[in-house]
C-alpha cells in the first residue's frame, strides 16, 4: 500500500538507477504519462507490468480512483515520459490525494532536466528559481513582468516551436544583453548548450530549425548597489 514516484531518463536510457529498476519490478501497477513511451523503457529493462494512463487530461478524475486502489492494498509507481513526475509533469494531484488519505509516498532521486541545464549554463547555481513552462497565452506577460527584478538565476522549460518567441520576450523584459543558456537534447548524442547574451542566442537559433526538449537558463538581474559594495570590499 504505497505510491512510488520514479524518475526516468531524460534521454539516455543508461541514466536509469538500479533502485528505480528494482521498484518498477516490484510494484503491482505502473502509472504512465504515455503508456507507449514508458512501454519502450520497460521493455528495454525487461520488465512486464500492467500499465495505466495517468496524464494531464485525466488526472483530476483518476487520482481518487487510483488512491482507492492503493488503499485496498496495491502498490503503484508513477512515471512520466522523461524526468521526475510532478515537476512540470502530472503527479502533484495524485501525491496530494495520497498524502490526504495517509498513503505513504516515496519519491526516488533521479533524472530531471533542469539540474544539468543549470550546471552546464555556467550561471550562478547557489540560488535559483525554477519557473517551468510559461503560460502560453493568459498570464504569460504578467509572469514575465513579475520576474523583471528577479536576482536569482531563472530556469524555464520551452517547446522547440516556441523557443524564438520566448527568447524575444526575454530580450524585451530582461534586456538583450542578459546572459542565458539554451540547453537542448540533454544527455542525448546531439546535446547542445548555446551560451551568450539573449541577442546572440536569438541569432543562433534564427538560422536553424530547433528540435528536442528545451531548457532555458537565464541570469538574474544584477543588483547594482550590491555589486558596487562588493567591488569596494
Amino acid at each position: 500500500m504505497k505510491l512510488y514516484i520514479v524518475p526516468t531518463p531524460i534521454g539516455n536510457l543508461e541514466d536509469i538507477t538500479l533502485r528505480a529498476i528494482n521498484v518498477l519490478k516490484s510494484v503491482d501497477v505502473v502509472l504512465a504519462e504515455d503508456t507507449r513511451t514508458s512501454g519502450v523503457l520497460l521493455k528495454h529493462l525487461g520488465i512486464n507490468k500492467p500499465m495505466h494512463s495517468y496524464h494531464i487530461h485525466n488526472e483530476h478524475h483518476t487520482a481518487t480512483r487510483i488512491t482507492e486502489r492503493i488503499l485496498k492494498g496495491e502498490t503503484m509507481a508513477l512515471v512520466s515520459d522523461a524526468g521526475t513526475p510532478a515537476v512540470s509533469d502530472p503527479g502533484f494531484l495524485l501525491v496530494r490525494e495520497c498524502i490526504k488519505e495517509g498513503i505513504v509516498v516515496e519519491c526516488l532521486p533521479g533524472p530531471t532536466a533542469f539540474v544539468p541545464a543549470l550546471v552546464n549554463s555556467g550561471l550562478p547555481s547557489d540560488r535559483f528559481t525554477f519557473e517551468g513552462f510559461l503560460p502560453h497565452k493568459k498570464g504569460r506577460q504578467t509572469r514575465l513582468q513579475n520576474l523583471v527584478h528577479e536576482e536569482r538565476t531563472m530556469i524555464f522549460y520551452e517547446s522547440p516551436h516556441r523557443l524564438l518567441k520566448a527568447l524575444q520576450q526575454f530580450s524585451e523584459y530582461f534586456g538583450a544583453d542578459r546572459q542565458i543558456c539554451v540547453s537542448r537534447e540533454l544527455s542525448k548524442i546531439y546535446e547542445e548548450n548555446v551560451r551568450g547574451t539573449v541577442e546572440e542566442v536569438i541569432a543562433v537559433f534564427s538560422q536553424k530549425p530547433v528540435k528536442g526538449e528545451i531548457v532555458i537558463t537565464v541570469a538574474g538581474k544584477v543588483n547594482e548597489r550590491k555589486s558596487k559594495e562588493e567591488r569596494e570590499d
